[in-house]
């Protein structure tokens, strides 16, 4: 149930994110709440993450996820341009992510 609660909070990071930029710079209130729900509720599943796995194991994997979540959503969401070498690094990000959790044992 932690990896759940894990992955839980890094999608939530990737929503809290996007409705930030969609907040533009919170002057737009209905996409400032949907910012502070969305925080307030990815560190809350972090925590309970962090209940049983090691912190070291949780916190790069759960910036790793909101990381590669967020550039996937630039690109669908807002049409953010990626060179070719910003992929390789994603890609690597992603990887990252992954073996982290293989290696961990967990």
């Amino acid at each position: 149930m932690n990896w759940i609660y894990l992955i839980i909070a890094g999608f939530l990071e990737v929503a809290w994110s996007t409705t930030m930029k969609l907040s533009h710079g919170f002057s737009k209130i209905s996409y400032t709440i949907y910012t502070i729900i969305g925080l307030c509720l990815s560190m809350l599943f972090l925590s309970l993450a962090i209940k049983k796995l090691p912190m070291s194991l949780a916190y790069p994997i759960w910036t790793g996820i909101g990381a590669v979540g967020s550039v996937i959503a630039g690109v669908i969401l807002f049409g953010d341009k990626l060179s070719p070498l910003t992929w390789v690094f994603v890609v690597l990000l992603l990887v990252s992510i992954i073996g982290i959790k293989v290696s961990s044992g967990s």
